[in-house]
């Protein structure tokens, strides 16, 4: 498969084995729970690109059906292009995946990589789970 997807960490290295069937789904997600992500924040709370306060506002999207999704990205230079669609989310924060988990909740859906060839859509349900892997 010819690709300009180019892996940046070992998230990205390990998304892209996943979804070529290198590696099971598994593997892909015990790395995510290792892994750190960078997740677009509302610039009005933003000094140079990072968070200058506790009431950031991060990227979040409505499915058709008026589910909200997080997005996340494997590293922020993939975040570029999609947000130039949202106005105001310029910058944003480098966290780990886990720290989403604890700090933001599992009431909503997560996409990773939004619009590009490598990427992963969770459900709510689906991060249940996840969250559940990561605490045993």
């Amino acid at each position: 498969m010819t690709t300009d997807f180019q892996p940046q960490n070992d998230l990205g290295h390990q998304l892209m084995a996943a979804q070529e069937n290198r590696i099971p789904p598994e593997s892909l997600l015990r790395t995510l729970l290792g892994s750190e992500v960078f997740m677009s924040i509302y610039e009005r709370y933003q000094i140079g690109g990072f968070a200058a306060d506790t009431k950031a506002q991060p990227l979040k999207i409505r499915t058709e059906d008026g589910a909200g999704v997080l997005v996340l990205f494997t590293n922020p230079e993939r975040a570029k292009v999609f947000v130039k669609d949202y106005p105001g989310y310029g910058g944003g924060l480098v966290v780990e995946f886990t720290w989403i988990l604890e700090k933001l909740g599992i009431g909503y859906g997560i996409t990773l990589n939004p619009g590009l060839e490598f990427g992963l859509d969770f459900e709510a349900q689906d991060l249940a789970r996840i969250a559940a892997m990561g605490n045993s």
